[in-house]
């Protein structure tokens, strides 16, 4: 099929579309893609896609052959088992240092009472750099610390292929399995809303409380961020 450039955000980006320059959504999404030849494909919603300055439709060999992905965990016929972003199945062990161009992102929710006084932490590393995020909520729920973690990442986090480990599996279904909230329903609309703006996001699960490095790091901003109700000092975020 070919393509047309569209703005996705603001950002421009290559858009299946037929010989007409009509986008064939699947579900509401289409195909996207950021660069032609850079080996990523990525649905993006058509809610969120405005026509762009140029109308050209391009040829299919426009961009190159590339893979989504949730390629790897789709079942038999080639269909995905859920719907929405996907999460990556957690590796045996779970990196500190990122790839090449990556950004990993370690975080954390925290509550004293439930509700309670919550918190969140957070430790972002790009590039050799390292952002500490923790920050006092006032009164919440453990869940809302979780999603609120998440949402400052994807705020906080440089541009580039994203990697969140969260020990959060309400956060995860929310976000990578299509679940209705019946609770923080704005909150999971503002992270499904960040989420599109970031679609080279991916998600892994990391048990708590289980000695993984980075993870106990998140876990303890959050919890300082609690005990002391007041926000990471700013010259200890660094970065």
């Amino acid at each position: 099929m070919p393509w047309r450039t569209m703005l996705l955000r603001g950002k421009s980006v290559f858009v299946r579309c037929d010989e007409r320059g009509e986008l064939r959504p699947e579900g509401g999404r289409v195909e996207i893609r950021y660069k032609p030849h850079d080996g990523r494909a990525y649905m993006a919603g058509v809610g969120n896609l405005e026509p762009s300055m140029d109308p050209t439709v391009l040829p299919d060999d426009h961009c190159g052959p590339a893979v989504r992905p949730d390629d790897s965990k789709k079942g038999k016929g080639g269909k995905s088992k859920s719907k929405g972003k996907k999460a990556k199945p957690a590796p045996s062990s779970f990196p500190v240092t990122p790839a090449d161009g990556a950004i990993i992102a370690y975080c954390d929710g925290a509550c004293s009472g439930n509700p309670g006084p919550a918190g969140l932490g957070a430790v972002i590393r790009h590039a050799g750099k390292e952002l500490r995020l923790g920050e006092f909520l006032g009164k919440g729920t453990n869940n809302i610390a979780e999603l609120t973690a998440i949402l400052r990442v994807l705020q906080e986090a440089p541009e580039g292929p994203l990697t969140i480990y969260t020990d959060s599996s309400y956060a995860i279904g929310l976000l990578t399995k299509n679940w209705k909230p019946k609770k923080n329903k704005e909150l999971v609309a503002d992270l499904r809303a960040a989420l599109d703006e970031r679609p080279d996001t991916d998600f892994v699960y990391v048990p708590g409380h289980a000695g993984v490095e980075l993870n106990e790091v998140a876990d303890e901003l959050a919890v300082a961020a609690v005990s002391q109700r007041a926000d990471l000092d700013p010259e200890e975020r660094s970065y």
